[in-house]
């Protein structure tokens, strides 16, 4: 027994020394481009959003999290600036109606993205490519106050790409490479302004860190009016704050992960080990029964011999409004016209069964007895809803 506790203690000071060990040992530059706003390596925007306050001096920074419909949505966002750098953008119609209806208010929204799909991909006529061929690439703005007498000169691929394909007849041009492709458009929706930056690159902490970085970004961000409120976009790049868990050390560093992950396995054999030698026979337990179905027909039949339909048409109303919150994110809680719009849009089924439904909703909603013929009806609309949707 001595000598079995002196291996577990020589075990546990090695394992101890190895963890300090790969704590300590320098990790390699990670270059993936992530453009989260804590990542402090080269393509994250850790700089970018911690100089926001110089380049706005007198702006309000505010991150927001919520979808683009559910942000711009009758008007919750208060006027202002905002920005998006992203890896991919997609939008549907509805967002892509949400975000100009604010824009034309007299706001101005700045996006920044490698892949642009969806309704706004398609409104505007976006195409984006990367070259891949040059090592150096060379930018400049259009306009003669901007616009310097030398070329911004950029490394590591921060401005290959551009915009192959753009509604000429909406955009103007604000940004070129040497080679004459467009890399920043302007685009002009009532009071308002819309500006798309094909190179994210160019906003991240290796772009900022270098003279010509940084002047470019404060530059193109300098198109962007005074406002008070400026904007941060976290939920198009899902750049939601980490779980703070104390385990989350291990987890970011490879080798700290895999001496975890070792440790775990010696502890499982030691314990095998252990119980293979101490346990005691245990006797074989034959299975409960599974009685699952016979559960299910005692429940349907207690529900058949009571005839309570309100009962069962207030829980059917339930699930589907709790259905219909998880997928569609809409509150359930007042079904008027602007409910039954926005769930004709977001599920794609037609305004007038959906009118219907809700219609029927309300009315078995406030009544004591239901008959068979109005449930029967409710349940042959929730399921011609499901089918839809």
């Amino acid at each position: 027994m001595k000598d079995f506790k002196i291996y577990i203690a020589t075990a546990t000071l090695l394992l101890v020394l190895y963890i300090v060990a790969e704590y300590h040992k320098p990790q390699p530059v990670n270059w993936q481009p992530t453009l989260y706003m804590g990542d402090k390596i080269p393509f994250g925007t850790y700089v970018l959003y911690n100089r926001l306050k110089d380049i706005f001096p007198e702006g309000n920074v505010i991150n927001t999290n919520k979808s683009i419909y559910d942000g711009f949505h009758n008007s919750q966002l208060q006027a202002g600036n905002y920005l998006i750098i992203t890896n991919s953008l997609s939008f549907t119609k509805i967002d892509f109606n949400e975000l100009i209806k604010y824009i034309k208010a007299g706001n101005t929204v700045f996006i920044s993205s490698f892949e642009w799909k969806g309704y706004l991909a398609d409104s505007l006529k976006i195409e984006s490519t990367t070259t891949y061929t040059e090592k150096k690439s060379f930018i400049n703005f259009t306009g003669d106050q901007l616009k310097q007498a030398a070329d911004y000169k950029f490394d590591k691929g921060i401005a290959n790409q551009y915009f192959s394909q753009f509604d000429t007849a909406k955009a103007t041009v604000i940004g070129k490479n040497r080679a004459g492709k467009s890399n920043l458009l302007s685009f002009k929706f009532g009071k308002g302004s819309l500006f798309l930056c094909a190179s994210p690159k160019l906003f991240t902490n290796y772009s900022f860190l270098t003279p010509q970085g940084a002047d470019y970004a404060a530059k193109a961000l300098s198109y962007l009016p005074v406002k008070q409120n400026i904007y941060w976009d976290e939920y198009q790049n899902h750049d939601i704050a980490d779980e703070e868990s104390p385990m989350r050390v291990f987890f970011k560093n490879p080798n700290l992960q895999w001496a975890y992950y070792f440790s775990l396995f010696s502890l499982v054999l030691f314990i095998i080990y252990e119980v293979k030698r101490r346990q005691r026979i245990i006797p074989i337990i034959e299975p409960l029964k599974n009685s699952t179905v016979d559960f299910v027909n005692v429940v349907g039949q207690v529900y058949y011999e009571r005839r309570d339909n309100a009962n069962i048409a207030y829980k059917k109303i339930l699930y589907l409004l709790g259905y219909i919150r998880d997928k569609y994110q809409l509150k359930t809680n007042k079904l008027d016209n602007e409910f039954i719009n926005a769930l004709s849009e977001k599920s794609g089924s037609d305004v007038g069964f959906i009118r219907q439904l809700t219609d029927h909703i309300n009315y078995l909603g406030v009544q004591q007895r239901v008959t068979d013929h109005e449930l029967i009806m409710l349940n042959q609309l929730i399921e011609k809803f499901y089918n839809q949707s």
